[in-house]
């Protein structure tokens, strides 16, 4: 897995959490509270539509399908989108994530080809 966070200099966010095979299996963007201002999301490699779903859970405190997201993103198969939220969705605790085909807390199946998932953050 390709992850990586970038400081930049940004008008919304300061920092940049990417991730370029993001998949079914959860990681952990931060640690410690964080908000978040935009998400994008590419999907181009996939022809079904699959739901980033994102956690105020350390990594090692969630299991995917069995945890309730706090935030549900979709994106459609074969393309990308970009969120925005003013001002900001906070995660008090700290940021994980999965990718799954399927939306709610039950779905577990990954995407076929992992995609890449992108936070603007501070």
């Amino acid at each position: 897995m390709a992850t990586f966070k970038t400081a930049i200099a940004s008008a919304i966010s300061s920092n940049s959490w990417t991730d370029t095979a993001a998949s079914g299996t959860e990681v952990e963007a931060s640690s410690a509270a964080i908000t978040v201002h935009q998400v994008r999301i590419v999907n181009t490699a996939n022809a079904t539509k699959l739901f980033l779903k994102c956690y105020n859970l350390a990594a090692s405190s969630l299991t995917v399908g069995t945890n309730s997201p706090d935030l549900i993103l979709p994106v459609e198969a074969s393309s990308s989108v970009q969120y925005s939220f003013h001002p900001g969705v906070v995660f008090g605790t700290a940021l994980s994530y999965a990718v799954v085909t399927v939306g709610g807390t039950t779905g577990t199946s990954g995407p076929s080809t992992a995609i890449t998932v992108e936070f603007m953050t501070n």
